[in-house]
């Protein structure tokens, strides 16, 4: 039994690793997300370089401290220019020189309204655009409310909502680590039906091409379908590590690259604690092998029972809805955790 079943699983194995789209897929995908990390970097220190130096006018004497902390921690040099008569016309052309991206205006108006002028060489982007006016409205208001005696930092930061549960359940929305199983049950979901669905084909093909007649007259049936489930999830769980393991490389290097070069971005800490651990990982795997284990042994049954693939198609559909109503169910588990 050993021996045919090793075989089968062998066959199936090599001749789907071998194949070359195997490897662009295994390869590609984390090529591709590296792609999708290190473009919009390019761009965002390309644009930030052209968006680097700031000067602020404070006509009011109170804003400048409060605004220039929050425009350095979103990658701005900012400095400071006194007031006087030709200061507009002065940093008009330092800008035109190249000196400056642009200056800012502040004057007592500005502590009643929150308008300002903004004068720059070349068109912000939108999310500049509002982190200008953010920056300018934030500094009145904590202005505004300090001379009021309010807690400024306290009120605007949104204040502090403190959820105490009575039960002991302790999931919650909130927990990073709730968002990576989420997004980790959408990739199960694909992983485990584009495999279960490669059992069924292979299955298939054999049964219409005759050649399932020639192996099962030199081994039993249960035999071929045991090493045909085995051999096709070795190759699935080979592509799999191989995009854990490059996830792993890649958001360990990259990521704290791009916060590097975004200080707007939340910290490298807070991105690296919503990752996984090896337990999880682990967790993650079991499922996937459980998983697959279960849906390509019905699989590869409809592929036996059918055909044809159109019917093959037909029958499989409940087998679909087995794993889609649980993905549908993720909404309402946000919901209600």
């Amino acid at each position: 039994m050993s021996v045919n079943v090793w075989a089968v699983i062998r066959r199936e194995y090599l001749q789907r690793v071998r194949s070359k789209w195997f490897v662009i897929s295994t390869l590609g995908s984390p090529l591709l997300i590296l792609l999708l990390m290190v473009v919009p970097a390019y761009f965002l220190v390309r644009g930030g370089q052209a968006e680097q130096k700031l000067a602020i006018v404070d006509g009011s004497n109170v804003l400048y401290e409060r605004i220039a902390p929050y425009l350095v921690n979103e990658g701005l040099e900012v400095e400071e220019e006194r007031w006087y008569p030709d200061v507009v016309t002065s940093l008009r052309k330092k800008a035109t020189e190249g000196d400056l991206w642009g200056f800012i205006v502040l004057d007592e108006l500005t502590l009643d309204t929150g308008e300002a002028i903004v004068y720059v060489t070349t068109r912000p982007s939108p999310i500049r655009q509002l982190t200008l006016q953010s920056a300018i409205t934030r500094a009145v208001m904590e202005y505004q409310l300090e001379r009021r005696g309010v807690d400024a930092e306290a009120l605007l930061s949104g204040g502090d909502l403190s959820l105490e549960l009575l039960s002991e359940e302790r999931t919650s929305t909130e927990e990073p680590q709730f968002w990576v199983a989420y997004l980790g049950a959408f990739f199960l979901y694909m992983v485990i039906l584009f495999y279960a669905d490669s059992v069924m084909r292979a299955t298939l093909e054999e049964k219409t091409s005759r050649i399932v007649e020639v192996i099962i007259s030199s081994m039993e049936p249960w035999h071929l379908m045991l090493g045909k489930i085995l051999g096709v999830g070795a190759v699935g769980l080979t592509q799999l590590l191989v995009w854990i393991v490059s996830g792993f490389l890649i958001v360990a290097g990259g990521m704290p690259l791009l916060v590097s070069l975004s200080p707007g971005l939340m910290p490298v800490e807070t991105i690296l604690s919503a990752l996984p651990g090896i337990g999880m990982v682990t967790l993650f795997v079991c499922l996937f092998i459980f998983g697959f284990f279960m849906y390509s042994g019905l699989h590869a049954a409809v592929g036996a029972m059918c055909n044809t693939d159109q019917e093959a198609q037909q029958v499989r559909l409940p087998m679909v809805m087995l794993l889609v109503i649980p993905i549908a169910m993720d909404s309402v588990v946000i919901m209600q955790p």
